[in-house]
């Protein structure tokens, strides 16, 4: 039916060439419309069908001029590349054959490529590509380690600058100095952590250097001290390991401690420089004297009668050596314990064969006759010796410008009280004092002069063992007494 009528209505129809000869054969819309007529009535026809159309036709209108309106600027572009695209079309071949002939050699390049710098193979580019990125991941570790030579030396200057008393500082260095330390016989052949170990090796030396400093200190105490000593084991373990030709087992650290403090007592006595002038001026005054006197010193009236300032400075002086030899020597027993058994006096110490022969020289004297092939002594059993001729030596130089037997009393019951305070730690020289009155002679050599020495060193030693013996009962008496008033509070208690 629709192709009837539309071959009817086809004479009326305004067709174009193109469209007249393909007449046979109707699309689907055109047939479903022309279907679609067939089934209205003349009068919708003739009334509803032209406004029907015409309603569509304007809205078909009014949908093409808003697209053109919408698209205008997009349909002009179309049109423009469309007429580029006959020139463009033949290059973009061209360029494809061009790729299709180059990709062989790519595929050769690559193949190179990766044969070269395969991780298989050795290749100094990408080694120093690893190495490159190896340093990148690890930056902030290598940041670390090149901060701690700076860190170590601001831990020593900070101790330095705190004091001796601080050992916070000291701990940091000692931790940093043990994982540089560390680092090192790990890492020994690298050159960064060689030169970091020798900028350390310098700092360790200062720090070396201020415990050495720390241990002449006039303040320090026991605890102090072991903390030091300690710290140089760490520092400096050289000085701890035991000579193999040395019979003490403290090592060199030993003898340091001795000379760091010795060099504090003589640091400490020399504080009374303005009472030992004032000695030496007595003495200058009884030499003077002296050698102006005749035999009869009473007919001309030149006898020495001063030596208070002596007495005053040898009090002070005694005083001071009896404190710090008892400090120093019983440190050094308590921070090596390993020489507390050891004997104080050995053949180059202070041997006695009978009550007159005098000491044998100082530790300092045999050093210098020492010929090496023999062992060292341990520096403990030298040292109360160098101290004892030390004292020795002050009062022979000082005590004959006290001839007042009282204060010469006095001053040699001092003495023996600190020959006393250093036997308790087993180097007790009270047996050189017997013999210290004779050799300082005051220009009494007859024999009846001899005995009155003698009596009176005898009446010294009973009034200093009848004053010690005081002071024990005392001691015990006040400890009974003591325990009694804590017993009777106990029983008072309960």
């Amino acid at each position: 039916m629709a192709e009837a009528l539309y071959e009817l209505l086809a004479p009326y129809l305004e067709q174009s060439p193109a469209s007249r000869s393909t007449t046979a054969s109707l699309d689907p819309i055109t047939s479903q419309y022309l279907s679609r007529l067939s089934t209205l009535s003349l009068s919708s026809l003739t009334t509803q069908e032209p406004q029907s159309l015409a309603q569509l036709s304007h809205s078909t209108v009014l949908s093409i001029q808003s697209l053109s309106s919408r698209s205008n600027a997009a349909v002009i572009a179309s049109s423009e590349h469309f007429s580029t695209l006959q020139d463009t079309l033949p290059l973009l071949a061209e360029e494809a054959n061009r790729l299709q002939d180059e990709v062989p050699k790519l595929d050769e390049r690559a193949v190179a490529f990766s044969t070269t710098y395969n991780r298989s193979s050795e290749n100094e580019a990408l080694d120093r590509r690893k190495r490159a990125l190896l340093m990148e991941r690890n930056a902030d570790r290598l940041a670390d380690i090149l901060d701690l030579p700076t860190l170590l030396s601001s831990a020593i200057s900070s101790t330095a600058a705190s004091g001796a008393s601080t050992s916070t500082n000291y701990a940091t260095a000692l931790e940093l100095y043990s994982h540089i330390k560390r680092l090192y016989l790990l890492y020994s052949d690298s050159p960064l952590v060689n030169s970091i170990y020798r900028q350390t090796q310098s700092a360790m030396q200062d720090l070396t250097s201020h415990l050495i400093s720390s241990l002449r200190a006039s303040n320090v105490k026991l605890a102090a001290g072991m903390r030091i000593v300690g710290w140089l084991r760490r520092v400096a373990p050289e000085l701890d390991a035991p000579n193999h030709r040395a019979e003490n087992r403290e090592g060199l650290l030993g003898y340091l401690f001795l000379v760091c403090r010795l060099s504090t007592l003589n640091a400490t006595l020399s504080a009374l420089e303005p009472l030992r002038q004032l000695a030496d001026q007595e003495t200058e005054t009884r030499l003077r004297k002296a050698s102006t006197s005749t035999k009869s010193a009473t007919a001309t009236g030149n006898a020495w009668h001063g030596g208070q300032q002596t007495e005053r400075y040898l009090k002070k002086y005694i005083e001071i050596f009896r404190e710090q030899s008892f400090s120093i020597i019983s440190m050094y027993r308590s921070i090596f314990p390993s020489t507390a058994d050891e004997p104080m006096t050995d053949e180059v110490g202070m041997p006695f064969k009978s009550l007159g022969l005098k000491s044998m020289p100082t530790a300092l004297k045999d050093a210098a006759t020492f010929d090496g092939s023999e062992a060292v002594p341990s520096a403990l059993s030298t040292f109360p010796s160098h101290l004892t001729d030390l004292l020795l030596d002050t009062l022979r130089q000082y005590l004959p410008n006290v001839l007042d037997m009282t204060s010469r009393e006095s001053l040699l019951t001092q003495v023996l009280y600190c020959a006393g305070s250093l036997g308790r730690l087993g180097a007790d020289f009270s047996l050189m004092l017997a013999m210290l009155d004779t050799e300082l002679g005051d220009g009494r050599d007859d024999s009846d002069d001899d005995e009155g020495d003698a009596n009176h060193w005898i009446e010294v030693m009973k009034k200093h063992r009848e004053l010690a013996g005081r002071l024990e009962a005392l001691a015990s008496s006040a400890g009974s007494g003591e325990g009694a008033d804590r017993g009777g509070s106990l029983r008072m208690k309960s």
